[in-house]
């Protein structure tokens, strides 16, 4: 139920993306804006003279406990962790958290889609995005499909525009998961595996901030969730709305799904067998994204978009820039950028979509996640491996010697990313792949991984 704001006293805490698009909103809706940032003013300068016509209270340099007095919520950016020692101490004083996702599901007026995963959500928020506004340009009633959340812009600056007819897609991440008391009616976990421990501690507080976007549903929603992954499967058990499951394998019994028989896709709805589009219509390279098309495939089909909608969004669809990107050929090798691979089993799922001899570039900031199963991996698919950044060390201790078990592989240590790409143009050969796939954060080099892909993409093409 979207919330009367006239008057109320907010604190918003992070002056980036979410934490603005937010202050925007709130000031239109009437509230009272505090605005803090641990930067101090002089890095600001831009964003204060952005909002230099509103009346916004700023605190910048840090979070002083005293802008809570009298405060009736305190809404956090993705970015800020929990424990910070304001946020504890709004806690204490039982000031409620919020933050713009959970802002924006409470004012949509229209159905909303959710979808959340350790790995492939937005390669599948983009091509569910795609979808929607297909079917929308079908029906020629001028709806609208609004994609954003953890992709692309915040939307809650866009929700006064938002008709009961439109459909929003909205990737959310467990940071803004944490917070939820909302669930969309449409919700997707495409999977649970080991992410952002360094900001949840435990596997079980980081798949409890995951679950946040089921535990909330109704009779009559829609969950979709992943046969094949454990930790998605595991949330059957919790489901108080509708299931439309997706996998390789046909769904048993009465449960609705989506599958692979034959090299088709299919969608089974009780007994009833549709078939959707042959395998090949695909353009995304790798099993992983195999899986990201089911799952949208079944994200569609609880939004009940049309057939042709899907199958032509599909066809057409190239993937999203930083994820098994191609940059080049240069030296008769095909360089790749996954900039987006923050954590290592996305760099796993990316060093199996190719055959080709590989040369790896692995590293960035590590987020306390475990590298074992990929330092197997690269000792059976890797040629030459070469690590960069904060986490090169424990890359480096997790693998041993590179001798040991596997192919014979080659190593090279980089402080940085563009002595990675150099070193990479130096062992190159003719038939290789290239491939940017870190499995850590860009946070010790890049303000984010769009921006660590964009010089790659820079540096890689400056090759000579």
């Amino acid at each position: 139920m979207k919330q009367n704001w006239q008057g109320k006293k907010v604190v918003v805490v992070g002056a980036a993306r979410q934490g603005l698009a937010l202050t925007r909103y709130l000031l239109a809706e009437g509230a009272e804006v505090t605005l803090t940032d641990c930067r101090p003013e002089q890095d600001l300068i831009c964003v204060m003279d952005s909002l230099s016509d509103q009346p916004i209270r700023w605190a910048l340099g840090g979070h002083p406990f005293e802008i809570l007095d009298g405060q009736d919520l305190v809404c956090v950016s993705g970015g800020v962790p929990l424990e910070l020692p304001f946020i504890l101490e709004a806690r204490s004083r039982q000031i409620p958290l919020s933050n713009d996702s959970q802002i924006l599901l409470d004012a949509c007026p229209c159905e909303v889609v959710g979808i959340t995963g350790s790995a492939g959500k937005t390669t599948t928020t983009a091509l569910v995005g795609l979808m929607a506004e297909t079917y929308m340009q079908m029906k020629a009633r001028g709806h609208k499909a609004w994609v954003g959340g953890n992709i692309g812009n915040p939307l809650i600056e866009q929700v006064r525009q938002m008709h009961e007819d439109d459909l929003v897609i909205l990737e959310l991440s467990s940071f803004q998961l944490e917070l939820m008391t909302t669930s969309p009616q449409v919700a997707a976990v495409l999977n649970i595996t080991p992410n952002h421990l360094d900001r949840h501690h435990s596997m079980e507080a980081y798949a409890g901030a995951k679950a946040n976007i089921l535990r909330f549903q109704h009779a009559g929603d829609v969950a979709i969730l992943n046969r094949d992954d454990p930790g998605s499967w595991k949330l059957a058990n919790q489901l108080r709305s509708d299931l439309i499951s997706f996998g390789m394998d046909m769904p048993g019994g009465d449960m609705s799904g989506i599958y692979v028989k034959r090299e088709h896709i299919y969608l089974k709805i009780g007994r009833d067998q549709i078939k959707m589009m042959p395998v090949e219509w695909i353009r995304l390279r790798g099993q992983h994204n195999l899986y990201n098309v089911l799952a949208a495939c079944a994200i569609a089909a609880g939004a009940s978009l049309a057939l042709p909608a899907i199958q032509s969004a599909v066809e057409s669809f190239e993937g999203v820039p930083h994820r098994l990107e191609f940059v080049r050929n240069f030296k008769g090798a095909d360089w790749y950028n996954d900039s987006i691979a923050t954590a290592p089993e996305r760099a796993m799922a990316a060093i199996r979509a190719f055959d080709n001899p590989l040369v790896l570039l692995l590293g960035g900031k590590d987020k306390d996640l475990p590298w074992e199963d990929l330092m197997a991996l690269v000792r059976e698919r890797v040629d030459h491996l070469v690590v960069f950044g904060a986490a090169s060390e424990k890359i480096l201790n997790t693998l041993g010697s590179p001798k040991l078990g596997g192919k014979p592989l080659s190593v090279a240590q980089c402080a940085g990313l563009k002595e990675a790409i150099q070193a990479a143009a130096e062992v190159v050969s003719e038939g290789d792949v290239v491939l940017l796939s870190p499995g850590g954060t860009s946070f010790d080099e890049f303000k984010d991984f769009a921006e660590r892909g964009e010089f790659y993409r820079k540096w890689v093409n400056e090759l000579l």
